[in-house]
């Protein structure tokens, strides 16, 4: 057995539950973009450009609203579920409280479009398809995505996200036939995803013995108290990375506009890379954060090093292949798009640098580090965006992307090193060193 091993060193990695974990979660965010891709000729197609504009508005609406019904459970609960995996009170305890505290703030922000539409006549020219888009908000609370990451059994949520996309597919294609009936796409997005949400919240609870406390508002308000600065920095992360477009079309006609949101897409979707590693590992970092200290460090340098390396090969991939890309998904091959392409390729390497600095935070609960780190990110972008978009274009929004992550690696690390300057030090001596610790 032994012999074997020797000559696949490697082979147990592919057993890891964070590398499992990892392509689990590529799996559903490959699936996601793919959908994504696959919908929006064919909602063009039916329903026009103009009310393909109302659709995606509605759906940026939602996506805001969503970062307060999140209210940052996305970096606080893994770690959570990942040190109660053996106590099956404690987890039902947990669960039953982030699912009900975050449907309350579905209920909120549901309130909050009601009222600001109907009462305020905010959102008239797309009100209808923002309200059938609301159920997007209960697709957010009941996503059980958190979970299945603390538990490393991401199997289950990839395989019904699929299901659940495949299903909104079908019903794009059978329910929408006319611009009239734009209103429906939102809609049947959310509905699939509620009802796959809600299937895995009945394996959870029939097949996992996780049982649903019934609510108590005490715990709730606790809970929410306690992620007040994580969904700050959710929202100011919100806001930096989402805004850029915005402020290129303040100073960039179309013929400029369009070819870099190409580009802009596909660098978002690489920039996942770095987020996904995050995600995959954050459980396993907690557990030996707190039961074997030694092996964090080593664990957290190896995670950063392969994550780094796999900035470098996006960046020769892109600088390479990106005259291809930009063709195959625009039907031409527009010069302005490939080089904004190419200027983005750096975004994930700038991004990774940055990784085993936020993985310290969250398993440390920095939640001060990680508030005060992101608004310092938030208006050094928005600053940078603004005056380097005026003077250059696009090729200078894109600068100010990739200088925001720079700034972003600095000041993080700063303001770690006077919280935890002993785990910084740790951190980089193992990242750092030839060798790493047994």
């Amino acid at each position: 057995m032994s012999d074997k091993r020797s000559q696949v060193p490697y082979i147990h990695l592919l057993r890891h539950k964070s590398f499992l974990n990892l392509v689990f979660l590529f799996l559903i965010q490959s699936s996601n973009i793919l959908v994504s891709l696959v919908a929006m000729p064919v909602l063009i197609r039916v329903v026009g450009v103009e009310e393909f504009g109302r659709i995606n508005l509605a759906f940026s609406v939602i996506l805001l609203f969503n970062v307060l019904v999140g209210f940052g459970y996305n970096l606080s609960a893994p770690k959570s579920i990942a040190l109660n995996q053996g106590n099956i009170q404690a987890l039902s305890e947990k669960v039953s409280e982030i699912l009900w505290s975050k449907l309350f703030l579905a209920f909120t922000s549901l309130l909050i479009i009601g009222i600001l539409g109907f009462v305020f006549g905010f959102f008239e020219d797309f009100l209808l398809v923002l309200w059938w888009s609301t159920v997007l908000l209960f697709s957010e609370a009941t996503t059980s995505v958190w979970f299945f990451q603390g538990k490393e059994r991401m199997q289950w949520v990839s395989v019904i996200n699929v299901f659940t996309k495949l299903a909104y597919l079908l019903l794009l294609v059978w329910c929408i036939n006319n611009p009239s009936d734009s209103y429906l796409s939102n809609f049947l997005l959310g509905s699939t995803a509620l009802l796959g949400n809600v299937g895995l919240l009945l394996f959870v609870n029939f097949s996992m013995n996780i049982k649903l406390i019934w609510p108590k508002f005490p715990p709730i308000f606790r809970s929410l108290k306690e992620n007040v600065l994580l969904f700050l920095s959710s929202l100011a992360s919100h806001i930096a990375i989402n805004g850029g477009l915005i402020i290129l079309s303040f100073f960039a006609s179309a013929a400029v506009l369009g070819p870099y949101s190409i580009a802009e897409r596909i660098a978002m979707v690489l920039r996942m890379a770095p987020v996904l590693i995050s995600q995959a590992v954050f459980p396993r970092a907690s557990i030996l954060y707190y039961e074997e200290n030694r092996k964090f460090f080593s664990f957290l340098a190896k995670v950063e090093l392969a994550t780094l390396a796999i900035g470098v090969l996006i960046i020769v991939f892109i600088q390479i292949a990106a005259p291809f890309i930009i063709t195959l998904l625009a039907g031409e091959n527009l010069e302005n798009a490939v080089l904004f392409l190419k200027i983005l390729s750096f975004i994930p390497l700038v991004s990774g640098l940055n990784l085993g600095n936020m993985l310290i935070i969250l398993v440390t609960e920095q939640k001060k580090v990680l508030f005060n780190s992101t608004w310092v990110f938030s208006v050094y972008m928005l600053t940078a965006s603004l005056v380097l978009t005026q003077a250059y274009g696009g090729v200078g929004l894109a600068v100010a992307l990739i200088s925001t992550e720079i700034i972003i690696f600095i000041v993080t690390t700063i303001l770690l090193n006077r919280k935890k300057p002993s785990t910084v030090s740790q951190f980089y001596r193992a990242l750092f060193s030839s060798h790493s610790y047994s």
